[in-house]
Parts: C-alpha cells; sequence; structure tokens
C-alpha cells in the first residue's frame, strides 16, 4: 500500500483518470476534465492534470491537452492495454504518491467504477462514488454530490483529513468542455520503473467487444423511457415501436431493468445508471422516483404517460398525459407515421 498523505491546505492540482478503449476516450472523462477545468478556474487558477493509460494512446493525450488539459501523465505501454486493475491500480497509486495532487476525479465507467477503490485503499484515502456534484471550497475542500435511499436524499460528502481528494462521475453529469487549437506539455512515464516490485496477477485472456444495437441514449435527442407500469416484456416493444419512429432510443428504469425486459444496464436511467440531455424525453409507466428522474432532468422537454392522475413523476415533467400507454402509444405511432407519409399501419400488438 502506498500511504496517502495528510490534508495541506494548499492549493494543489486537480487530476482526472481518463478512461480509454479502441483508441479513443470516454465521453465522460472529457466529462470530469470539463468540471476539473471550471473548479480550477473557480479557485484561482489551479493546473489541472489528466492521466492516460494505455498503448499507442500519445494522439489521446493531444485530444486531451485540445480539451484543456494542462498536462498529460502519459504511461504508454503494452502492459497497459487491455485494462487490468492490479497494474493500472499500481501504476496510477505510484503517480499520485509521487506528484501529490489535491484532487483526483475518475469517470465511473466499466473500469473507472472499479479502478477508482483500488486506488483509493491503496492510498489509504476516501473516495466519494457516484456523484452527481463536485464543488471546491475557499479553504479547497472537494464538496462531493450524491443521492441516497433511493434518489430521495441528496447528501454532500467531503474528506477534510486524507488526500488526494477522490471522487468518481457516472457519464452524462457535467458538460464537455469545447476542444480548441491548444497544445499541452505530456509528460511520458516510465511504465517499468513504476511497475518495480509490484506483481502483476492479472492477466488478459481475450477481450471481446459488441456493440449495443440502435441508437446509444447519450447521443440520441429523443429518448423512450419505460418503467415498471409497462408490465412485461410483450408490452415493451411498443416502446421500441415508437423510438424507432422517431429514431430514438429505449431506457429504462431500475425494475423494468431487473424484470428483464431490456436488453442490458446500458439502457438504464437514473443514479446508478446513466444521464440523458434529449430534446425530448417521453416517459411512459414510470412512478417519477428521484432515482430516475435526476438522470433526466436535463432534457429539453419532458412528456409523461401514467394512468395515476397523481403520480410524482407529473411534478417533474412538462407535459402531463392521463392515459394508458397501450391505447396512447399506438395512436401516436399511427400519427407519426402519417404524418411522414408512410400510412397508418399498426405498431406491435401490446
Amino acid at each position: 500500500m502506498t500511504g496517502g498523505a495528510k490534508a495541506s491546505g494548499r492549493g494543489g492540482a486537480i487530476w482526472i483518470v481518463a478512461e480509454q478503449a479502441g483508441g479513443k476516450l470516454a465521453p465522460v472523462s472529457v466529462e470530469i476534465l470539463g468540471r476539473a477545468l471550471a473548479m480550477a478556474r473557480e479557485a484561482g487558477g489551479r493546473e489541472v492534470a489528466a492521466v492516460l493509460l494505455g498503448k499507442d494512446a500519445g494522439g489521446l493525450a493531444d485530444e486531451l491537452a485540445s480539451h484543456g488539459a494542462d498536462k498529460v501523465f502519459l504511461a504508454d505501454d503494452p502492459r497497459m492495454e487491455p485494462y487490468r486493475n492490479d497494474a493500472h491500480g499500481a501504476v496510477l497509486a505510484r503517480l499520485i504518491a509521487r506528484e501529490s495532487p489535491e484532487v483526483v476525479l475518475f469517470g465511473a465507467g466499466a473500469c473507472g467504477e472499479e479502478l477508482a477503490p483500488t486506488v483509493a485503499a491503496r492510498l489509504d484515502t476516501g473516495l466519494g462514488a457516484h456523484c452527481t456534484s463536485l464543488d471546491l471550497t475557499d479553504g479547497g475542500l472537494l464538496m462531493m454530490g450524491v443521492l441516497g435511499f433511493g434518489g430521495r436524499v441528496h447528501t454532500e460528502m467531503f474528506c477534510p483529513a486524507r488526500r488526494p481528494q477522490m471522487a468518481s462521475v457516472k457519464p452524462g453529469i457535467f458538460p464537455p468542455p469545447p476542444r480548441a487549437d491548444r497544445k499541452g506539455t505530456v509528460v511520458r512515464e516510465d511504465v517499468a520503473a513504476l511497475l518495480e516490485g509490484e506483481k502483476i496477477r492479472l492477466r488478459a485472456v481475450k477481450v471481446v467487444r459488441e456493440a449495443p444495437e440502435g441508437v446509444p441514449l447519450e447521443g440520441a435527442e429523443v429518448v423512450v423511457g419505460g418503467g415498471f407500469g409497462i408490465g412485461g416484456k410483450e408490452q415493451w416493444t411498443l416502446l421500441e415501436d415508437l423510438a424507432r419512429e422517431l429514431s430514438g432510443a429505449v431506457g429504462c428504469t431500475r425494475p423494468a431493468l431487473d424484470e428483464g425486459w431490456t436488453p442490458g444496464e446500458h439502457t438504464m436511467i437514473g443514479t446508478s445508471g446513466k444521464t440523458v440531455r434529449p430534446k425530448v424525453y417521453l416517459g411512459f409507466g414510470i412512478s417519477g422516483s428521484p432515482h430516475h428522474m435526476v438522470g433526466v432532468k436535463d432534457a429539453g422537454v419532458i412528456v409523461s404517460v401514467n394512468t395515476d392522475a397523481r403520480a410524482p413523476v407529473f411534478e417533474s415533467s412538462d407535459y402531463c398525459v392521463v392515459s394508458d400507454f397501450r391505447k396512447f402509444v399506438p395512436a401516436l405511432i399511427r400519427g407519426i407515421r402519417k404524418a411522414k407519409g408512410e400510412g397508418a399501419g399498426e405498431p406491435s400488438p401490446a
């Protein structure tokens, strides 16, 4: 274990750990970079650095600099690809112990969710996971906002005694910063030296990547969401039909995912899923739990359809429709097809 430092009270650097795969940066890495830059400006101009681990990743280091990183620590080595928790955790913990940043931010993606607590444990410091807000106080404390008790309570955490202060953030929480014609300092790290004395036990046997079908939730201009009120997988096809007509994506609440009505966790919206910013969000059979609604709060327009006129979801909606989705959705699909001049063919039966 690499011992963590005690709080110093000085204005140290803000770091982000960039996640990449297949030669592409994870969008959440750019998003947390944007938040780091904003906090640095608010704090009077702290250095913002990114850490990038991978193989042949020099071009991505330049991309991070173009988004605003002052410095990029690049660990470019075959041992850094593909991701392995023990190797990545060792390199990152030793870099942090050497450079002593004040704040380290992770994207809570497939790798970051595992890597962040691993590094926190090695450094003997705290970690705020799945944060929905991040702010620096005048005294340099990182205030980490999280939702608890099913999204009903918003709490702020902080780590006053240990450094670095660490947090992870789900994709879609913060807007990405624009790219600009700028250069940053790229520091190439000696991975062999950083791994010296470490016993790396994990070995990647095979990497399998499957791209999800349809439009990704994060990039969809229209998102059709469904909750437990849909009632079953057969009725779920109505939402898929509607999403296809609108060139949109289908998302879900946790109960709908647990029931197996959707393809997988990549479709879940909320505090433990994804945050989306579509122009239009259409919700059906959704009660309105804060756990889910926090994931759609930045949608341009929210339209909710529910048979219960007192459903909590209506409090967060721009347009509220008291109706049975099994009647509403087919009628809407027919109207869309008619407007397209495609005829009013019947959608899938509910």
